[in-house]
This record gives C-alpha cells, sequence and structure tokens, in this order.
C-alpha cells in the first residue's frame, strides 16, 4: 500500500499532495512524489479512467477540474470537467453509483452506462456528473440545492438506507447559528425531494444539538451496520445546548410508521441509554471500524480532555448479542506490480469505485437487498472501510445473488459487473476482477467466519451421531445375545 498525504501551511490555503510509494513492509522515503500543482481543498482518490490505478482528483484555484493520472509512478494531468466548478470548503464530493448502472437491474441504454461523480460547490449547491462516451456531463440526478431553513450545511454521506438498492443521499443540518435546532435530511433519487429523517434530539427535559464543525472536524455522520439487520445505522456528535457537552450516540435505522414518518418508510431512533459511549467525555468524532476481524463493527471515538490539545481514541467492542448474519466483501484491483507470471492470478489491493448489492429471501419469504459502495469519499476525515460490511438480518439463508461491479475506461460501453449465487453468510468475499475486461473470468476467495448457530448445529449434529451410534450398538448387541 502507498500512502497519500495533504499538507496545507494555513487551514482554507493551498493543498499539496504528497506520495509515499509502498516497498513490501515498508515506505521508500526517499523517492516520494510532490504532485507539481496545488488544490484548494483535500483531493478526492478516484478511479478516474477505469484502469484500476487510484488517481487524484481535485480543483485548482483557478477553478478549473483537474485528475493526475498515476500510472507506473509517473504523473499525467487532464482536464477532468468541460466547465469551472468552485468547490465548497471543506467539500464533501463522492465517486459513487448513483444511477446503478454497475449492478443489479435493467441495463441502461448502451450510451448511458456511466460513472457518477457527485460534488458540492460554493453557495451550497451539488452537481452530479455522468460520464458518458469519455466526457463528464452534468446531470440531475439528486436534488441541486440543500433543504431550506439550512444555516449550517455538514457532510454528504451516501447510504442505501431503506434497501432498495438506490444510493441515497444524506445531509445533516443546523437550522440556526448555534445549531440548537438541527435535521438529518435524506434525498432519494425517486422522488428527488428532501424528506427530514431526523429533527427530534430532545431526550426528557434535555435538548441535543448537532455539532456545528470545527476546523479539521467537519460536520458529518459515519455509517454501519451496527445490528447487522440489513438497514446501515449512523454515529453522530451531538451537543448538550445547555451544558455545551458533546457526546457520541448511536442513531439505529429502524422501520417507522405513522405521518411523521418520511416516505422512505425508516427513520433514525437515537440510542439516549448507551453508557459506554456516554461516559466518554467531550466527544469530538466517532466512527465504525472491524476491530476483531468477525464481521461485526466495534465504534472508534475520538475525545480531547478539557484543557488539553491532544486527542485520545477510545475503542468500544460491539455487545449486540444477537445472532444476526453478514457478508464481508472486499473488491481487489486485480492487478500486478509488474507484468504478472504465468498463471499467476494476481489479487493487487483494495479500490476506491468498486460497487457490491445483494438480493436474498428474508425468513418471511419477503424479497430483501442491500447496497454499498466502496472507497466512495476519501478526504476531510470520511474514514471509511476499506472493506463493505452488509448486514442480512437473522435470515440464516444463502444470499440467492451478489453483484459486484468495477468502473470502466471513458468511451467503454460494455458494463463491468458479475454475478455470484448461493454465497454463505458470516463468510468474507474478497473479488478479484481479473482480467477487468473479462467478467466471466472473474474469481473470489470466500472464508467462512463461524457464528454460535454454527457451532451448536455443529454440536446437535454430533449428538444426533451419536445416539444414533448407540442405537446401533444395542441392537448389534441383541442380535448377538440371540445367537
Amino acid at each position: 500500500m502507498d500512502v497519500l498525504l495533504t499538507t496545507s501551511p494555513k487551514l482554507g490555503e493551498d493543498t499539496t499532495v504528497f506520495i509515499f510509494w509502498g516497498n513490501n513492509q515498508t515506505l521508500d522515503l526517499g523517492s516520494r512524489l510532490e504532485l507539481n500543482k496545488t488544490f484548494v481543498d483535500q483531493p478526492l482518490v478516484m478511479d478516474f479512467n477505469g484502469d484500476m490505478i487510484p488517481d487524484v482528483f481535485g480543483i485548482l484555484k483557478d477553478g478549473s477540474t483537474e485528475v493526475c493520472l498515476l500510472k507506473d509512478r509517473l504523473v499525467e494531468w487532464h482536464k477532468a470537467l468541460s466547465a469551472s466548478v468552485k468547490m465548497r470548503v471543506p467539500h464533501s464530493n463522492a465517486f459513487v453509483d448513483l444511477n446503478m448502472d454497475f449492478t443489479a437491474g435493467p441495463v441502461p441504454h448502451r450510451s448511458q452506462v456511466s460513472d457518477d461523480l457527485f460534488l458540492t460547490t460554493q453557495d451550497n449547491h451539488f452537481e452530479t456528473w455522468i460520464n458518458k462516451q469519455g466526457n463528464f456531463s452534468r446531470e440531475e440526478i439528486l436534488p441541486t440545492e440543500v433543504p431550506r431553513g439550512s444555516v449550517i450545511v455538514g457532510q454528504s454521506s451516501f447510504v442505501d438506507i431503506d434497501g432498495d438498492g438506490h444510493q441515497d443521499h444524506l445531509l445533516p443540518v443546523c437550522l440556526d447559528e448555534a445549531c440548537r435546532s438541527s435535521a438529518i435530511y435524506l434525498a432519494g433519487q425517486r422522488n428527488k425531494e428532501w424528506v427530514t429523517l431526523l429533527s427530534d434530539f430532545q431526550q426528557g427535559e434535555t435538548k441535543w444539538g448537532l455539532v456545528p464543525g470545527a476546523p479539521g472536524l467537519p460536520l458529518a455522520l459515519h455509517l454501519g451496520d451496527y445490528n447487522l439487520d440489513g438497514f446501515p445505522d449512523a454515529l453522530v456528535i451531538l451537543r448538550n445546548s445547555s451544558s455545551r457537552a458533546q457526546r457520541a450516540f448511536l442513531l439505529e435505522n429502524v422501520l417507522c410508521s405513522g405521518s411523521s414518518c418520511p416516505s422512505v418508510g425508516r427513520t433514525f431512533r437515537v440510542h439516549w441509554d448507551q453508557s459506554d459511549m456516554g461516559s466518554i467525555p467531550q466527544a469530538a468524532l466517532a466512527t465504525f471500524y472491524d476491530i476483531y476481524e468477525d464481521g461485526i463493527l466495534d465504534m472508534l471515538v475520538l475525545s480531547r480532555a478539557e484543557g488539553k490539545a491532544d486527542f485520545i481514541i477510545h475503542a468500544l467492542k460491539n455487545n449486540f448479542e444477537a445472532d444476526a448474519y453478514f457478508v464481508k466483501v472486499i473488491v481487489l484491483s486485480g492487478l500486478c506490480s509488474s507484468d504478472c507470471p504465468q498463471k499467476v492470478t494476481p489479487f493487487g489491493v483494495n479500490q476506491p469505485g468498486p460497487y457490491v448489492m445483494y438480493t436474498t429471501v428474508d425468513s418471511n419469504g419477503n424479497l430483501k437487498n442491500a447496497s454499498a459502495g466502496q472507497l466512495s469519499q476519501s478526504a476531510h476525515l470520511s474514514l471509511q472501510l476499506p472493506y463493505i460490511v452488509l448486514g442480512l438480518g437473522r435470515s440464516a439463508n444463502f444470499l440467492d445473488h451478489l453483484y459486484v461491479g468495477i468502473p470502466r475506461p471513458p468511451g467503454e460501453t460494455d458494463i463491468r459487473r458479475k454475478e455470484w449465487t448461493a454465497i454463505i453468510p458470516n463468510s468474507q468475499l474478497i473479488v478479484i476482477p481479473y482480467p477487468h475486461n473479462q467478467p466471466r473470468s472473474w474469481s473470489a476467495k470466500l472464508y467462512l467466519t463461524p457464528s454460535s448457530i454454527v457451532l451448536l448445529t455443529a454440536i446437535a449434529l454430533i449428538g444426533v451421531c451419536v445416539f444414533i451410534l448407540i442405537i446401533i450398538g444395542i441392537l448389534h448387541w441383541k442380535e448377538k445375545v440371540r445367537t
């Protein structure tokens, strides 16, 4: 793995990008690469030309959008968009499949097969650019303006909030300068309108609100499926409007109904009673991470002691005890650092841009699906996982279909997508898309993570076998006695 480092003399000034190349288990400090152009803000790491090598996308001081293509450790600059863009600082740009042309569902017309680039611009506007025949063009897939009444706008996030296979746009905002009134909005692709996902942050007599953000710590949600029910939850920092104390809270994605329920049929419920996170004073940031590599997302909370400048990192184990199921997917590049030896399948490393979706049937016979993009955002502490964890709920059924799609080179119209069937729950799937343009030849390595039900099933099976052996032994002994 290589390391990309951004530096800036002061917050808000031009950003310089350095790249330290990986050398086995170390970094080659003697041959670092400094890009010869600077950006107005932190760049977005994306696969611009579909070669499965990460590129660096950003906006220069004159408003031009350029991408630095990196191949064989050489720098090649290209104009990215047909028009100049004035980017919001801090931005929350993303490289994610918004029109579902990577994966399942009806494939669009061949001339419309595309990659999606989401940009946050000045004056709180949003732009979506679609790659058509090698050129990005602007299209209105999502709302282009922030919700009315928004005073402080947070970072955009993309997640399949209701399990319909489409990526939804989540946006936390403050409705006043002090952020005493806050809300989390959602914009889906079907109605292209903002709906309020959560606006009630009242705990008894205490009123909480989102934290407006600070230099280096923008207002953001960090998403992950905490309880593995197939619907992503969120971690957020809230501030007490009276005592000004800050705490990390879990927002659980729950089913809702009634007149106050959003049109997507889901909402966030604040877990006020989580004593472990509540005991961490002055929390500044919270995110998910699979610490034990068991498919269950744990939590990391960053806090700052009062009167001190240094931060403290707290790790919290997920104590969710229900035996739910998951599938963990990581999509590699399928590349060698040089020419691959004959008959050797290249693995590579995880990449920004791949898209994963599954469909299955739950215990009630209802169709269930979920989707996610891999490393769709990279700037301003997006802290996305280097893999995708999709919850399956308590249904132990095999996954009927698992779709994996990767970006395509400009001008290529053939979709790069493969389907796997009958995937075992509680497994990790490592996808190797090699060769990139031949999805039928892609391979996958499956690693199984046993759960307690698997152990109980094995014990029950062994018990049944022992019981049958005892019966056979008794019958055999009786047969000998008779003879």
